[in-house]
């Protein structure tokens, strides 16, 4: 980054130029570099008095857009931009003409203006809501840390570490603070967010660089440890870290917008557009016919505010915030709003075995050395045939012990015990052999001293072994290499096997024995892991050998091979139910491991995951030749990681049309291939997984799914969403709320706009009829920010219609057709572009090239004729919506309120009790002959009945109309409310029921509509007249009741003739519900 270097200067460390000694002196600590772990380190005295002085280790938080910055962004949006231009517009009115439009110009004015600026507040107060909800859920991820403190390695908080604390971190860890590393093996760090550098980079005890942020014995605070592990003295806490010394060098990308997102935004825009280009041509056809512009001005005043349904964008980030409030509460954490949606609308779900659908908890079980194969348990009784019970003096046992013991990362909380009372810390595999060997030897915990480590190389994902070499003596020198790691990879580099306690030549035979033992322990569903050894002879390499990584100075071909070991990972409690259901909803479930394929295949036969044959299985069920059986007799795959780089187009194509598919032996890069395939395919891709390793796929998933108690820090960073109680059934809960919410706001868009057509036509038919305005510019303000608010809201809370939800398919699926569609578009997109078809090359474009694009592309017939295509599954305004609201019901709302409009206006009764008698022909008669009348002013007429229509009779008359036509959309949309949330239901029964808040919002629409009807004062500025009689709301009753039927009817038909897709039953399914698939 440019400013690096010149920040370098400030930066206030020095640490790395001191010595061990000078170090603890400076910061008062004790530690041993040769046996950090047996280091004193702080005690917790001295730790909590820093602490109190110096405060938490914590980060200040980043700058944020300030609030008004914020409100004015609310702001800018079209809807309520278009609000402040009418009412700017009704001033000018006022200006034109002040005798002729008076006063309440103004009035209008002014509350149209602050209506824009209320429902920007609206949005601007959830958004601080949602930022401020979603900022307490990230709490309860804690940062945790592990700390020498009294000699012995604790695990706390990270927010209270102290400067001289002894820290020990390991590969998948983010860096709790700056440390001076004092003891590292094979430790690498991914300094990208400081410096830019795209490789890990090395850090170790020693030191020759000046720059702090070159120097190889630091590691700074929010880098992250991606191989290896190390111990390091805290030199820098919270802002005082370089992290937070240097400003601006951590800030996240900014992510594109969600699928539904996108819609939304296109939807508004639409609307916007519709809305603008209306008022312009109906101003003109208003300025034509009468020639005056404060007339037009009002005219195209009213029909923007009619066409504009101002609460659509708070609503949808409401129901957002409470979905993921409600998720929060189900143990889904969502950090990003869009997240919701998206878990809904995941097609493939690709996800980690160990930890994600297993418990993690490894159990040794099973031993093979010296050709036997042994069981871990002492017991000979119920062993399977071939097995013999475990004897601790068979040739190679004792060996594998010693490796799993000295070979391995892991080490007791503490020794003052016995063994079966201790907290293991580290890798689960090695953890569980590590805890069987502390059985089984009575020195374990002086072994250390005894075999001195002198060098080591961790289990890393390429080498795919870990490799130790100690102090133990032999016949020929003073050094024994230990190594234990994939099966296949150790076989490949040892040349004799262990046998009667000698090393002896493999031979082929002993290849086909190690074979078969292999997959009779991965057949199970085991994890297996191979040992080996190498006595290193004492003239080429003395006991004061220095080894070295680069170069390479130790041996790592000619080994002995000792034996096999396997352990057992049982799968989590309610996994295979969730997988079950999963599938039933269409999702497509993938298992992406680093375990053998047997071991991956087998734990995938056990949770639904596999449940047909694979093309090797059913050529040994069958006896045919696997290559005369075709792939379209097989819907089951499983693919090795060293398969994947040679993989064609083609290959892709086949894998991903299969209906169970596992990779297996996987790399992090294979990983991010395959997630890139998936998604190049048009799938919506979820990708779950708790280690390091599964991090490059969790973000360039859609949605990156980690859990959060064994989850590693960089792994939880990544993801967009943390199953807070690392259960997998918690996603199968996730995916039913993200499909419910979509469902909901689906549902919502549709009855909000329904309203429209009933507020825009009273203004086209004021030009066009021309007829008395029905419906003015308030009240439709009113409905759309009063009763439609509150009633809209109603829908975060709607249940699924049926049991059906998850049995229907994704709302985008996958399809060799929509495959190729999507092909023929990125090829038409890229020969736009002038990229080649494939070239994953992103060019970020310029605002000019932008906009010079999307010039070029609308004189295309190509552009309009994707426009008219029908879009690729479910979208959130689709034409079935669009002819609900624009169409069908709004057509019928408009009818009623019209019909309540006209018969107030002939048989209402003013105060002394004078009955208008207007007819809908003396009304346009009027209207034609002088727009004034019904207005201040207006002048006296007789119509054919006779009644003088003087100037207050004439208002009145308007004013009870007008609140019949509104009083009637409200009641009309009382019962578009439940019309509109029964897609497969009749809106009628006991679903109707089940939402009380709908009930609530319909009372409460009531009240707010009568406040407004009929309380004094407020008549005179909504233009309404408490004198119109309740009489009346039957108009508005009857053709809500009518809006019911026609809804059944309509439901009744589309069942025939549109019957919903439901996913066709999947045979073999084991589906025995738990409390923990259940959730109860």
């Amino acid at each position: 980054m440019p400013e690096t270097k010149k920040d370098n200067k400030k930066l206030d460390i020095d640490e790395h130029m001191l010595s061990f000694e000078q170090l603890m002196d400076r910061h008062k600590t004790s530690f041993d570099p040769s046996k950090p772990q047996s280091s004193k380190g702080l005690t917790e005295t001295d730790a909590k008095k820093r602490l109190e002085e110096n405060g938490p280790n914590i980060l200040s938080p980043p700058k944020k857009k300030s609030p008004l910055f914020l409100y004015i962004e609310c702001l800018m949006n079209i809807f309520n931009l278009l609000l402040v231009f009418c009412g700017i517009a009704q001033f000018v009115v006022y200006a034109i003409d002040p005798i002729g439009n008076g006063i309440i110009a103004i009035y209008i004015g002014a509350i149209l203006i602050g209506v824009s600026l209320l429902n920007a507040f609206i949005e601007f107060w959830q958004l601080l809501a949602s930022e401020k909800a979603l900022a307490g859920f990230m709490n309860m991820i804690p940062s945790k840390s592990q700390a020498v403190r009294d000699g012995n390695l604790k695990n706390m908080p990270a927010a209270e570490l102290v400067l001289g604390d002894i820290v020990f971190v390991r590969m998948g860890d983010k860096l709790p603070a700056d440390i001076y590393v004092i003891h590292a093996a094979d430790f690498k760090v991914d300094n990208s967010s400081l410096t830019g550098e795209a490789e890990p980079q090395d850090r170790m005890p020693t030191n020759s660089m000046h720059s702090p942020l070159e120097a190889t014995n630091l590691a700074f605070n929010g880098t992250l440890a991606v191989n290896g592990e190390c111990y390091g003295v805290v030199i820098r806490c919270g802002d005082n870290t370089v992290l937070g010394q240097i400003a601006g060098l951590t800030q996240g990308e900014k992510k594109a917008p969600s699928p539904m997102t996108t819609e939304i935004n296109n939807f508004v825009a639409t609307i916007g557009t519709v809305a603008i280009v209306t008022a312009i041509i109906f101003f003109a056809i208003a300025q034509v016919k009468t020639g005056k512009i404060a007339y037009s001005l009002n005219f195209a005043i009213g029909v923007l505010v009619a066409w504009v349904p101002q609460g659509l964008p708070a609503t949808i980030t409401m129901l957002l915030t409470i979905a993921a409030q409600r998720m929060a509460g189900q143990q889904v954490l969502v950090k990003d709003l869009r997240g919701v949606e998206t878990l809904g609308a995941i097609t493939l779900l690709a996800t980690d075995k160990t930890g994600t659908l297993t418990m993690n908890q490894m159990t040794a079980t099973n031993f093979w050395c010296g050709l036997k194969l042994f069981s871990a348990g002492v017991s000979s009784s119920n062993l399977p045939p071939g097995e013999a019970p475990f004897d601790f003096e068979a040739s190679g046992i004792q060996e594998i012990l010693h490796i799993s013991a000295l070979c391995s990362r892991a080490r007791f909380d503490r020794t003052d015990v016995p063994v079966d009372q201790r907290t293991i810390t580290g890798d689960a595999t090695e953890s569980g052999l590590f805890r069987f060997a502390a059985q089984k030897l009575l020195d374990i915990d002086k072994l250390g001293d005894m075999y001195p480590k002198v060098f080591e190389i961790p289990f890393n994902s390429e080498n795919k072994w870990h490799m130790a070499i100690h102090k133990k003596a032999h016949a020929n020198g003073s050094l024994t290499l230990f190594m234990k790691g994939a099966p296949e990879r150790i076989l490949r580099i040892c040349t004799s096997i262990l046998k009667d306690g000698k090393a002896i030549p493999m031979e082929k035979e002993h290849q086909d024995e190690f074979t078969n033992k292999y997959e009779y322990m991965a057949g199970k569903g085991h994890r297996v892991l191979a040992f080996a050894m190498l006595e290193l002879p004492g003239d080429q390499y003395p006991v004061d050998f220095v080894f070295t990584k680069e170069p390479k100075t130790y041996p790592s071909t000619g080994l002995t091979f000792v034996g096999l070991a396997s352990l057992e990972d049982p799968p989590k409690h309610g996994v295979r139910e969730a997988i079950g259901h999963c599938r039933e909803a269409g999702v497509k479930i993938m298992m992406v491991t680093g375990d053998h394929p047997l071991t991956a295949e087998a734990i995938g036969r056990k949770i639904n995951l596999m449940l047909s044959d694979t093309k090797e299985l059913h050529a040994k069920k069958t006896g045919r030749d696997i290559k005369t059986i075709s792939e379209d007799e097989i819907h089951a795959i499983v693919i090795h990681g060293e398969k994947i780089d040679d993989l064609t187009p083609a290959d892709w194509d086949n894998i991903f049309s299969k209906d169970e598919i596992i990779f297996a032996r996987t790399s992090p890069k294979h990983k991010l291939q395959i997630v890139k395939h998936a998604q190049s395919l048009g799938h919506i891709v979820g990708v779950t997984g708790d280690g390091v390793n599964d991090s490059p796929a969790l973000k360039k998933a859609d949605l990156g799914i980690a859990m959060n108690l064994s989850g590693s820090d960089v792994s939880k960073e990544a993801a967009s969403m943390i199953l807070l109680d690392d259960n997998f059934a918690s996603t199968v809960r996730g995916i039913k709320e993200g499909r419910l919410i979509f469902a909901n706001l689906k549902k919502c868009v549709q009855y909000t706009v329904t309203h429209t057509i009933p507020e825009v036509m009273p203004f086209i038919l004021w030009v066009v009829a021309p007829l008395p305005t029905m419906i003015n510019p308030l009240q439709i303000l009113v409905v759309d920010l009063g009763f439609e608010l509150l009633a809209s809201l109603s829908y975060a809370w709607e249940p699924s219609e049926s049991n059906f939800l998850m049995k229907v398919p994704p709302r985008k699926p996958v399809s060799p057709e929509s495959i190729e569609r999507l092909r023929k578009r990125n090829a038409e997109d890229a020969e736009e572009r002038g990229q080649t078809p494939g070239d994953d090359t992103h060019h970020e474009m310029s605002f000019v090239e932008s906009v010079a694009l999307f010039f070029k592309q609308i004189f295309t017939a190509r552009y309009w004729k994707r426009k008219m295509e029908k879009p690729e599954g479910e979208i959130m305004v689709d034409t079935n919506a669009l002819m609900w609201a624009y169409v069908e019901f709004g057509s019928i709302e408009f009818i009623g309120c019209a019909v309540a409009f006209f018969v107030v206006l002939f048989a209402g009764a003013a105060a002394d009790g004078t009955i208008f008698k207007i007819t809908p022909y003396t009304a346009r008669f009027m209207q034609n002959e002088n727009p004034g009348y019904f207005l201040s002013g207006a002048p006296t007429y007789v119509n054919e009945y006779g009644v003088v229509l003087t100037e207050a009779l004439q208002v009145e008359a308007l004013a009870q109309a007008q609140s019949a036509f509104y009083f009637c959309l409200m009641i009309q949309q009382c019962f578009n409310l439940f019309a509109c949330k029964c897609k497969t239901t009749l809106p009628f029964g006991m679903y109707v029921l089940s939402n009380p808040k709908s009930f609530f919002s319909v009372i409460t629409g009531g009240l707010f509509a009568a406040f407004i009807v009929y309380t004094p004062g407020v008549t005179t500025i909504f233009n309404t007249s408490q004198y119109f009689s309740p009489l009346y709301w039957l108009i508005g009753i009857a053709f809500g009741i009518y809006i019911i039927i026609y809804a059944s009817v309509r439901i009744l038909v589309l069942r025939i003739f549109f019957p919903a897709s439901v996913n066709p039953d999947i045979a073999g399914l084991q589906m025995h519900p738990t409390r923990w698939s259940t959730g109860k």
